[in-house]
């Protein structure tokens, strides 16, 4: 028995939907059924909000943070203190210590982890940057995941300042292994930023 043609357009829209980080097949469905029940102006200004996002957002010259501008706000902040560097993997990430609201200093956003099982090595990373931050007198604290990874990642850069006059501390060990900094609750993240350990 032939099966009935599917609903070509909707397949579609589900399958961009369920392309999103943590959203499955079934979430893309109830996502995508419920865009199609609003009113054509309110999908229009999502699809609106989304392409202005994509045509103005762009990396921190400084961070790597997303900014509408050339230095993100908190780079070019005289409040923060630009010796003491919180190095993350992703942009979210730093949602975590802004909630928390106890992190006084700036960021640096590597974009991912080396991960050579995926094909990324240094060379892929947001390094070069991050080399030049760190200068006499800098401490840079490793927030990066709990997870192979992001252990990988902690081990190149320690073993890459080893000598150097820079301060390497790591966030303490409340954060649960395996976890993802973006979803750590903020009072977590304020007790591993409070006692972070020294590496070098």
């Amino acid at each position: 028995m032939d099966q009935e043609p599917k609903e070509i357009i909707i397949e579609n829209l589900i399958s961009q939907l369920a392309g999103l980080p943590s959203i499955g097949r079934k979430t893309a469905q109830r996502l995508a059924y419920h865009l199609l029940a609003q009113e054509e102006g309110a999908v229009q200004e999502l699809a609106r909000a989304l392409n202005e996002a994509k045509a103005r957002i762009h990396a921190c010259s400084s961070c790597g943070n997303y900014t509408e501008r050339a230095v993100c706000r908190i780079c070019s902040s005289d409040r923060r203190q630009g010796n003491l560097i919180c190095v993350v993997e992703k942009p979210a990430d730093i949602l975590a210590f802004e909630r928390s609201g106890s992190y006084p200093g700036v960021y640096h956003v590597l974009g991912g982890s080396i991960s050579p099982l995926d094909g990324i090595g240094p060379a892929d990373l947001n390094f070069a940057r991050l080399w030049e931050r760190s200068a006499a007198g800098v401490e840079l604290i490793l927030a990066l995941n709990t997870n192979a990874e992001g252990e990988a990642t902690a081990s190149y850069i320690a073993q890459k300042l080893h000598g150097s006059s820079v301060k390497i501390s790591r966030l303490a060990r409340g954060i649960p292994v395996g976890s993802e900094l973006e979803y750590v609750d903020e009072l977590t993240v304020q007790r591993a930023l409070e006692s972070r350990v020294e590496v070098i």
